[in-house]
């Protein structure tokens, strides 16, 4: 007996030409043609973060310099891009993440929090849900006193449809440890999420 079940691709494809056609094209017209194919690719590349586990890039640590260090780590300006669960549409934005290590825990190299981020935004998610993986990661998968996240994305789903904001600008946050319960350590960090 042959398996006669569909591949999920050629099922994905065939669910953008019948959109096509819903919208009033043609599929087999040329100059889509290759479209769905592109479409389901895009989406597989833009999704690809559901697959992977962001945390393993917290493994790696590194011996802190000077086991008296009494400093935020953090990382302005990391860019990504997710896709909002509700519309399929992309919300690209920058994060802010920052830890406060605990006096002599090891530390981890900076390129892995853009990691983190990049996996968790990598997904059919919610900004906000986004924003509390990244601290919910630090805190559970390094020694800190605090971890803070600070997302700032522009939704496809509010610019291009609906009430038409291309300019509005959500912002989330999740503050943990110190960043939460200290206001100068919030203050520090709220601080270099703005420059």
């Amino acid at each position: 007996m042959t398996n006669t079940t569909p591949d999920p691709a050629f099922l994905a494809e065939q669910g953008i030409r019948d959109l096509l056609t819903h919208l009033g094209y043609d599929p087999n017209h040329d100059t889509i043609l290759d479209t769905p194919g592109r479409v389901v690719r895009a989406y597989e590349e833009l999704t690809s973060g559901q697959q992977l586990d962001p945390t393993r890039h917290l493994k790696k640590t590194f011996p802190a310099e000077d086991t008296d260090h009494d400093e935020v780590i953090a990382v302005v300006g990391i860019a990504y891009v997710a896709v909002c669960e509700h519309h399929l549409l992309p919300f690209p934005g920058t994060a802010t993440v920052a830890y406060k290590p605990s006096p002599g825990a090891p530390v981890v190299g900076l390129s892995k929090l853009a990691r983190v981020v990049d996996e968790y935004a990598s997904r059919l998610t919610m900004q906000e849900r986004i924003t509390r993986q990244v601290t919910s990661a630090l805190e559970t998968h390094l020694d800190t006193m605090g971890a803070a996240c600070v997302l700032r994305s522009r939704h496809a789903c509010m610019g291009l449809r609906g009430v038409r904001k291309p300019d509005a600008e959500m912002v989330t946050s999740s503050l943990t440890g110190i960043f939460r319960d200290d206001a100068k350590a919030r203050a520090e960090f709220l601080s270099l999420d703005r420059t």
